[in-house]
């Protein structure tokens, strides 16, 4: 059986540095936008920003310690996903897109278990049928 000598061995582990080193794919949150978008364009981004942090969302609602150094990471994950979504939520023009939009993101922060945040979303909302439909699924908003 042949010895590896040193500089394969060095090589070996630069290689698997350079493996670590990889950078992450960038979330949908992250990705530059160009504006201006339509509102239904921005829905959609929504949409997709809100479904991509979902599972974050789900598994900080159940850390008792979201300070927690294994939980942080999940939280500035949603953190981040759910401000972007509401910067975009911002510049929807048509209401009742916006509020279907918005509704997006209050579900996510609930998944969370982020009702300070949930709660003013909510207040956001126009459309009776939305609050309605928002309140049958969620009757602790109402407070």
């Amino acid at each position: 059986m042949k010895m590896p000598t040193s500089d394969h061995i060095v090589r070996t582990a630069g290689c698997s540095m350079e493996w670590f080193k990889k950078d992450r794919p960038k979330e949908i949150w992250d990705e530059a936008i160009e504006w201006p978008i339509g509102d239904i364009e921005a829905a959609h981004r929504i949409r997709e920003i809100c479904r991509s942090a979902a599972g974050s969302a789900e598994k900080i609602a159940g850390a008792a310690d979201r300070s927690h150094k294994k939980i942080v990471p999940e939280v500035r994950r949603y953190e981040r996903a759910a401000k972007v979504a509401m910067e975009i939520a911002l510049k929807i023009s048509d209401s009742l897109l916006r509020d279907v939009a918005v509704r997006q993101i209050i579900e996510l922060c609930l998944k969370a278990s982020d009702s300070r945040t949930a709660r003013p979303l909510f207040r956001a909302i126009q459309s009776e049928s939305i609050i309605e439909e928002v309140l049958r699924e969620h009757p602790s908003l109402q407070e």
